[in-house]
């Protein structure tokens, strides 16, 4: 992935609305990760126009028990007549949230990660 940084800021209603979704699983360390949602910023873009973003949690917030880098969870994406048209995933690294990818399978690159509604948690 190549991130480009930008000012850090506060999670979107629809990032931390994915996150959630994502995390909604119940595996072990969700609980952990879901309290970093608060507290996590946006630090850089995939690419300019990519839903897709890396996330900080800072030092003085909780890392999550027993975690192991990479992929921490990830969902399907279908469109509203049930067609799969994409996938998302969790990154975390050293027990803290690290990015939000959306990887599509259509033509066009989506501008917005997916509304929760429309992920299914793998």
């Amino acid at each position: 992935m190549n991130s480009t940084p930008i000012e850090p800021r506060a999670m979107t209603e629809l990032e931390t609305g994915v996150v959630t979704k994502l995390l909604s699983s119940g595996k072990a360390g969700a609980g952990d990760y879901l309290a970093q949602i608060p507290f996590t910023q946006v630090n850089a873009t995939w690419g300019v126009g990519s839903p897709s973003v890396d996330v900080v949690v800072p030092s003085g917030v909780e890392t999550a028990s027993g975690s192991t880098d990479g992929i921490f969870a990830n969902g399907a994406v279908t469109d509203r007549n049930g067609a799969p048209i994409g996938e998302v995933i969790l990154w975390v690294e050293h027990g803290r949230l690290s990015g939000i990818e959306y990887a599509w399978y259509t033509d066009v690159r989506p501008q917005t990660l997916p509304e929760p509604a429309q992920i299914e948690v793998l």
